[in-house]
């Protein structure tokens, strides 16, 4: 879908959240009566209240967040000062916040939990400790993350932010500005909103577009920045999986096409926005991130019948210091592939166990 021009999700979308979220909420004892009627005839494990009360959750703080940046805006000489060093780190700092508050919500009615981890210590303490140490702040950093699961971008970014103490550089779907307060917020700090669209040869558009953009970004990093990319350029699907190997097979990768197929868990990687903020960052250390625990949930179908999800998810982090680093790009790409077959093998080592089906053995509760 075709996004709208900026006066107009500024003046229209950005109202419309607050109008809706202050309507949902007065209806909240409607749809609640009416909810746990319809539950008391379908099993389940109160999905539908569950699905309604944090529809009107993430609704109210759009909105509230909405309405701080309005405020915010006005502060900062009605725009003239938002991109002054003291507005950008309040937007981090607003940015922080708002996902702590999101994650307590979310992780209380989903039950959801994350654990973090950077080595392969026993004890969780120390686990955590060295993957806390794998950020300390003084040295740049580009974070390259698998992508797959609902809203794992989100556990990403609030990690960083209030886990880490790392400001996060952020490259998005360009549809994620369909969100008001996530469309404001984020073009107040350093982000690009993209188009995906590979990294092609063409001089104009297209691949080189994106990386020029992605190298803008990264350009400048600072000792406590962390530019963050997703290298398999989407959430991990077969579909894509399959399609990412054929793409390779034609270009004539016959190599990196062979070991894209013994990829179980994640896609060959696009080397090329590596690349790019490499050769912007070139004081930057490498952060490559996987996580378990969402794999699953494909589907709008998977995500309700794991609802509410009870589940952990398990996040580890290696880090690469610059001089380990090839700096050809033949070499660059090998290299990104080997940590991706890495990550591939972390992640079949630690993906959780399948759950039963509702129908099955598996327990249903509240």
């Amino acid at each position: 879908m075709r996004l709208p021009p900026t006066w107009v999700r500024r003046i229209v979308l950005a109202p419309l959240v607050i109008v809706v979220a202050v309507v949902m909420l007065a209806l909240t004892p409607v749809w609640l009566i009416v909810a746990l009627a319809l539950t008391s005839l379908v099993p389940g494990r109160f999905r539908l209240p569950r699905v309604l009360w944090l529809v009107t959750v993430y609704l109210l703080w759009d909105a509230a967040l909405v309405v701080v940046l309005f405020v915010l805006w006005i502060g900062s000489g009605f725009g003239l000062a938002l991109r002054s060093p003291s507005f950008e780190r309040a937007h981090y700092r607003l940015g922080a916040w708002a996902l702590k508050v999101l994650f307590w919500v979310f992780g209380g009615v989903l039950r959801l939990t994350i654990t973090t981890t950077g080595s392969d210590a026993d004890d969780p303490s120390e686990a955590r400790r060295a993957f806390d140490a794998l950020f300390t702040p003084g040295t740049p950093l580009v974070v390259a993350s698998r992508h797959a699961g609902p809203g794992d971008s989100f556990i990403l970014i609030h990690t960083l932010l209030n886990g880490v103490d790392r400001r996060p550089r952020i490259v998005l779907k360009y549809t994620m500005q369909w969100d008001p307060a996530v469309d404001i917020l984020l073009h107040r700090i350093p982000t690009r909103f993209i188009v995906p669209s590979g990294f092609g040869p063409r001089a104009k558009g297209g691949g080189r577009g994106v990386e020029r953009a992605l190298g803008d970004l990264a350009a400048g990093l600072g000792p406590e920045d962390a530019f963050v990319i997703f290298p398999e350029g989407g959430n991990f699907s077969r579909t894509r999986r399959l399609s990412r190997i054929a793409r390779l097979r034609d270009a004539g990768r016959e190599g990196l096409a062979a070991r894209a197929e013994a990829l179980e868990h994640v896609m060959a990687p696009q080397p090329g926005g590596v690349h790019v903020a490499l050769d912007a960052a070139p004081d930057a250390d490498v952060v490559f991130v996987a996580h378990t625990g969402l794999d699953r949930l494909v589907t709008m179908r998977d995500i309700w019948r794991a609802l509410p999800m009870d589940k952990s998810i398990a996040m580890r982090a290696w880090r690469v210091a610059r001089t380990e680093i090839p700096a050809d790009r033949d070499a660059q790409a090998s290299w990104l592939f080997d940590w991706f077959e890495r990550i591939d093998a972390w992640i079949e080592a630690h993906e959780p166990a399948p759950e039963a089906d509702e129908g099955g053995s598996a327990a249903s509760g509240v």
